[in-house]
This record gives structure tokens, sequence and C-alpha cells, in this order.
């Protein structure tokens, strides 16, 4: 178990920073909850306090979440070393309900971990069992959808990955103290019929507008839309479709999510995808602290992640030696060609992108008339083929630098193309795209070799490090 300093824990629960909000929790001995460390309720006297890295084990230990700071909204923890990583991984497919549809033994198989690894991994960084880990997870977000969406107790039940009523409803009383009925009579209604909203938090500083435009020249017409201070692309997730809206929520740390009805079954990955695809998990204090004068200037920009994972590597075939607005006009030609419709209320998305599955059954002949080279045409569906007979993953990896190797055994694939995708699909903070254009030219006159050994300086920031390094070129 990973011990916290009491007295330093302590003098930021007394400031209410939220530069630590979600980084550990507080349990109160005399009132039996826990809370945020941004928590408005009246601050208790250091020895009443015990600390804790995360919500599980504070729950484990016979605490409830605060009604009033409520603990499910805080921002998750950024991972540093390679085994908080891999634990960090394995939290955050525990969070996208990993548990709903595998068992640990399986879970493990697909990191390619034993199933005693994967155990030892979570009691050390988490101080429970992978299902314990599981049961909270659904508990907080089953707890978020009592208080903030229309959907019913069933409905919430489901969505939070419980695939039987009374086993919701035997752990929402044995952990909380409280029946469904109860927690939503204190309700402060965010949703209607056809959509669920949920707020998702966030450390500042936090610089939306340029993530927003970072995604918004990347975009693929038809699937996202990133503009006029909005977030909204199509979802297809295990058989469920709609769309799903991100912006400024009216509380200036937070993010408004708006997801259709129709996709409520799934909404654990997808939110999970979103936090990540926003980068609302990071540090930006510890990051900064490690850039220093590099990311002055823009101190709460963030790493991009990606929520479809293949679109993401596709972009990035396409985007080889080629201007980023070149690159998006092919990739929505791929989108528009090879992808499905679907209708939306949200003009202008159309179009659900090519599944992994659908693009490994295309020839390079199919791709005639789009304006990609034949090469880049192999390259995306070797890469399909890949992915899809399980050689290949790109939403996890235990190594990233054993997954970038695989990534360039295939053809067309090199370090570029394979640091990129691991800034995006892995979200690897560490990653760096190596050759590439913009940081040489943001860095001129250094060679790349000098670039190289500057940036042994930034690690293990050098994604966010090539992120300032872009943005220096915009101004």
């Amino acid at each position: 178990m990973i011990s916290l300093d009491r007295e330093s824990c302590y003098q930021a629960v007394l400031s209410h920073d939220r530069r630590f909000d979600g980084s550990f929790f507080v349990a109160v001995k005399s009132t039996g909850v826990y809370c945020r460390t941004v928590c408005t309720a009246r601050t208790p006297s250091l020895k009443n306090c015990s600390f804790y890295l995360n919500a599980a084990t504070a729950e484990s230990e016979g605490f409830r979440p605060c009604l009033r700071c409520r603990p499910e909204l805080a921002p998750g923890s950024a991972p540093l070393d390679a085994q908080s990583r891999c634990a960090e991984l394995i939290a955050d497919l525990l969070e996208a309900g990993a548990l709903n549809e595998m068992s640990v033994a399986q879970l493990a198989a697909f990191l390619n971990l034993s199933e005693w690894q994967l155990r030892r991994l979570v009691e050390k960084y988490f101080s429970v069992s992978p299902v314990e880990l599981a049961i909270t997870q659904r508990l907080l977000l089953a707890k978020r959808l009592l208080k903030d969406s229309d959907l019913s107790i069933t409905e919430v039940a489901y969505a939070s990955g419980f695939n039987s009523l009374r086993r919701f409803n035997s752990l929402l009383k044995e952990r909380y103290g409280m029946s469904p009925a109860r927690l939503r009579a204190r309700r402060n209604l965010l949703s209607s019929p056809d959509k669920i909203r949920c707020r998702l938090y966030f450390r500042p500083p936090y610089d939306f507008v340029a993530l927003l435009s970072f995604l918004g020249k990347r975009s693929a017409g038809g699937v996202e839309i990133a503009e006029s201070g909005c977030y909204a692309r199509t979802v297809s997730y295990s058989n469920y479709s709609g769309c799903i809206m991100l912006s400024p929520a009216e509380d200036e740390f937070a993010l408004e999510l708006t997801v259709d009805a129709s996709l409520s079954r799934v909404l654990m990955p997808i939110i999970a995808k979103v936090k990540r695809l926003f980068d609302l998990n990071a540090s930006p204090e510890l990051i900064n602290r490690k850039l220093k004068d590099l990311s002055a200037p823009f101190p709460g920009l963030r790493l991009p992640g990606a929520f479809d994972t293949f679109e993401t590597a596709v972009r990035a075939i396409l985007g080889q030696e080629i201007t980023v607005k070149a690159a998006t006009t092919l990739v929505t030609r791929f989108a528009e060609k090879f992808g499905q419709k679907i209708e939306t209320s949200v003009p202008g998305l159309n179009i659900l992108f090519p599944t992994v599955k659908d693009a490994a059954l295309l020839s390079v002949s199919d791709f005639k008339g789009l304006g990609i080279r034949e090469s880049r045409a192999r390259t995306i569906i070797c890469l399909a083929g890949a992915i899809a007979g399980g050689a290949i993953s790109l939403e996890q990896a235990i190594d990233p630098y054993e997954s970038m190797s695989r990534l360039q055994e295939i053809s067309g694939i090199g370090p570029w193309t394979a640091q990129y995708i691991a800034m995006r699909c892995y979200h690897f903070p560490d990653a760096f795209p190596e050759g590439d254009l913009g940081i040489a030219r943001a860095l001129s006159p250094l060679s790349w070799n000098q670039i190289i050994e500057l940036s042994e300086s930034w690690r293990p920031w050098r994604a966010y490090a090539a992120m300032h390094l872009w943005k220096k070129l915009e101004n």
C-alpha cells in the first residue's frame, strides 16, 4: 500500500486547492463519510481524518461518499512510472466496465498478464481487489445517474454495469446506507428523457479552447465536430449508436457531457473514453513543474487522447508527409465512403466511422478515387487486419514501447506514426514523434539529435512537450 503524508494532505484539505482534487480523498471518522479535498463542509480536525489514494479504499474501510462534494465527480489520477501506468490502465478498464463483460482471469489474459500479476498490481496501488474496485466504480456511476439523470432506477442499474437489480439495491444499501429511491429524492436533475447529462471535473488550469481547436482541425467530416465552444461526435459501441456532445459547464472546473439515451447501456465506456480524449485526469501542476519555461505560455494545455482509436490511427497514417488540412480531407473521404449512415439531432453529424472489421475486408481497389496512395491504403488494411486478428491492440498498452515496435512491423508505419499513435491512442505521456517537422521548426536551429537530447529533460511528459511545441508554431 502506498502511504500518504498526513500533514501535507491535511494542508491541501485546509486550502481546498483544486489542483489536488481527486489525487486523494479524506475520510472523517466522526461522520463516517469520505470527501474530496474541495469539499465545502466544515473541515474536521486532523486527528479525525484518514487519507486514501482512491475511493475504493475508503469504501473498503466502511466510509460512505459525501453527499455534498460528491466524490464520484472528482478527476482521476495520472500515472507516472511503468508499474503505476499499468495499474492505472487496469483501473481505466474497470471504470470503462471491463468486468461487466469478462472475468478477472479474462481481463488479465487480455492484458497479457497472469491473474496473480493483475491482482497484485491492483492491490498494491489501490489496496482492494479488482472486483472491489469495479464495484466502487459501478456504484459511483450509479450515484451520479440517480442524482443527475431521468433514467429509471432499473435503467440506472444496467447503465452502471449491474446485471441484477436486486444486487444493485443490496450493494447500494450496504455501502451507502441508502436505497436508490432515497438517493434519487436528493437529485439535481440535469438530464431529460432523451438525453443523459453529467459533469466531468478536471484540475485547473485547463485550456479547453486549445484542445477543441486541435481536435477541430483534425475532425472527420460527418463523424465529429469541434467548433463554437462545443465538441460533438457520432458513437457506435457494442451494437448501440447515437451522439454525444461536450461543452464547458456552468461550474468553471467541469465539462458537461450530453449522451443520447440510446447509449445508456454503454455509458461506462463512453465516459471513460471522453475523459481520456479530453485528458481530464491530468495533473497540470506536476507536468508544468517538469516542463518549466516550455509550458509557461499555455499552462493549461492538455494531451488529446482518442475516442475511437482506429479512427485516430487511420488519421495518423493518412497524415504522413502532408498537411493537417490535407489529411483531414482524406480521412473525411474515407469515412464518407466506408462509414455507416446515421441520423442524429446534431446538424452535420451523420456518419459512423468505419469499424476495424469492415476496414479489414477492404481491398486497395476500394480506395480508388479517394486520393489516398495505394501504400497508405495497404497500411490501413493491414493494421485493421492485425487489430481484428488480435495481433495488435490500440486500446491498451502495458508496455508502450513494445506496442510501438509491433506497430512498426506493419509496412507503412514508421517511428513518427507509431509515436503519434502512442500519444493519442495509448495516451502515453512520454511519447515523442520522431523526426516531426513541426517540432524541428519550433526548436530551430537545433538538429534532431540535439532535440532528442533536450527532450530527455522533459521525461516522462515528452508528449505534453510536443503539444506545447506545436502550439508555439501557431503564434
